[in-house]
């Protein structure tokens, strides 16, 4: 069963999704409040063509499980890779994806763009 809020103003998501149900910051509240170890990634900053603008957000549990998207295909992979890390750890990363660098083409970011993503674990 769905809890929802009784003002369904407040229910809607900046995507249009009902109580939050798409939104990743909200996904990662219900995570944690499930007892969940989160991460949350979030573009800081993007150069050229990049395929998710600032403010995108992907949440990452501790099993691998995400909800949302900071860039798409590959490069969402290695930044789940890098999220176990910050689980685990708990030290933040700032991770770079773009044209110029050899990952890029190895996690699939070739649109000619530069992507930079800040990766922390929260709760």
């Amino acid at each position: 069963m769905t809890e929802r809020n009784s003002n369904p103003a407040e229910d809607q998501a900046p995507g249009g999704a009902a109580d939050g149900q798409f939104d990743p910051l909200m996904v990662a509240e219900r995570w944690m409040l499930d007892g969940r170890k989160v991460a949350v990634a979030t573009v800081i900053e993007t150069w050229g063509s990049a395929p998710r603008p600032v403010g995108s957000h992907l949440v990452i549990d501790a099993d691998g499980n995400f909800e949302g998207s900071v860039s798409g295909g590959c490069v969402e992979g290695a930044v789940i890779a890098e999220a176990a890390e910050v689980i685990t750890g708990g030290a933040a990363k700032m991770l770079e994806f773009g044209v110029a660098d050899e990952t890029a083409w190895r996690v699939g970011l070739s649109c000619g763009g530069k992507i930079q993503v800040y990766l922390e674990r929260i709760g």
